[in-house]
């Protein structure tokens, strides 16, 4: 489950955003340090996760940490999903 969460969001990443169709994205890069990251795509990515993964992602899960990397993000999607019994 993670691993093709990590492939969707990397590859909603890479569609979305023209500073990463040039840049190797790694899983463990922090999107926010390399400067690519707003507060409008931060809601957009939100809206995306929840969406295509079927998943509420509660108030407590939304910070700074969760969203850094697509590692962090397909952990938590892994994570909310396993607590839900999917």
């Amino acid at each position: 489950m993670v691993a093709d969460a990590a492939t969707k969001i990397r590859g909603y990443l890479r569609e979305n955003m023209t500073a990463f169709q040039d840049v190797e994205l790694d899983d463990e890069d922090n999107i926010f340090e390399r400067g690519y990251f707003t507060s409008l795509f931060a809601m957009q990515l939100l809206h995306y996760v929840e969406s295509t993964f079927d998943i509420e992602v509660p108030d407590d899960y939304i910070i700074l940490q969760n969203f850094s990397s697509v590692r962090r993000l397909a952990d938590m999607v892994g994570e909310l999903k396993a607590s839900a019994g999917e």
